[in-house]
């Protein structure tokens, strides 16, 4: 995990927000940034992980989420995940206790998004080189949900004129179950970040408050 300059230490927490960045992006990223300082006093924590290793992504992911949640007992962080974070923070939304789920603009089936790439060779924002082959998409499926309506809350950040990812594909998986926000236009950098950041904010002022009651009813 990486704590950037002026980040709350994690005993100050009353309502935290992850932020899961996307392939060949990083911690440092636009999102990254401007939700750091769109969220204040909210503690946000964005965390750099090998996104286009999907074994060690989760692995380096699941670590994180084990020793934050084991370390703050109680704690149920929101999480934004964004393009490849988002696939990444749905598959873990199963496997720890977030208070939120937030996506934008979600690969949420990558091993059809990335076949067209077969042979290209891509660099990470840390300067990691790799090529994407046949065995690093089939990579990727242990870790889809195929059925995301389980009562898992989730929101979706969806701009229709996403260049890279067709958003009917997570439009149609969370139909019946996740609140989806969809503008037309846009594309896959998403232009629509202030209206999101006011949704998560309205989600981690009610997380705070509540948490803020049981401070007051506490012993």
């Amino acid at each position: 995990m990486r704590l950037e300059p002026g980040q709350r230490p994690h005993d100050d927490l009353k309502a935290m927000l992850v932020y899961i960045h996307g392939l060949n992006s990083s911690s440092r990223s636009f999102k990254a940034n401007r939700l750091r300082t769109s969220l204040d006093p909210h503690p946000v924590v964005a965390i750099d992980y090998p996104a286009h290793r999907p074994a060690d992504a989760v692995a380096a992911l699941s670590d994180f989420f084990t020793t934050l949640l084991g370390r703050h007992e109680g704690i149920a962080p929101a999480v934004v995940g964004s393009s490849m974070g988002g696939f990444y923070g749905q598959y873990l939304a199963r496997r720890f206790r977030f208070s939120h789920l937030f996506m934008i603009n979600p690969a949420l089936t990558p091993w059809s998004l990335f076949r067209e790439h077969i042979g290209e060779v891509m660099t990470t924002a840390d300067g990691e080189r790799y090529r994407v082959s046949e065995a690093l998409i089939e990579s990727t499926r242990p870790y889809g949900i195929a059925e995301p309506c389980d009562g898992t809350p989730s929101t979706l950040f969806l701009d229709r004129g996403d260049e890279v990812i067709d958003a009917r594909i997570a439009e149609h998986l969370y139909a019946g179950c996740g609140r989806l926000m969809v503008w037309e236009g846009g594309d896959h950098a998403f232009q629509h970040l202030d209206e999101a950041i006011e949704t998560i904010r309205e989600h981690l002022n009610r997380a705070r408050r509540g948490l803020d009651a049981i401070d007051r009813t506490s012993p």
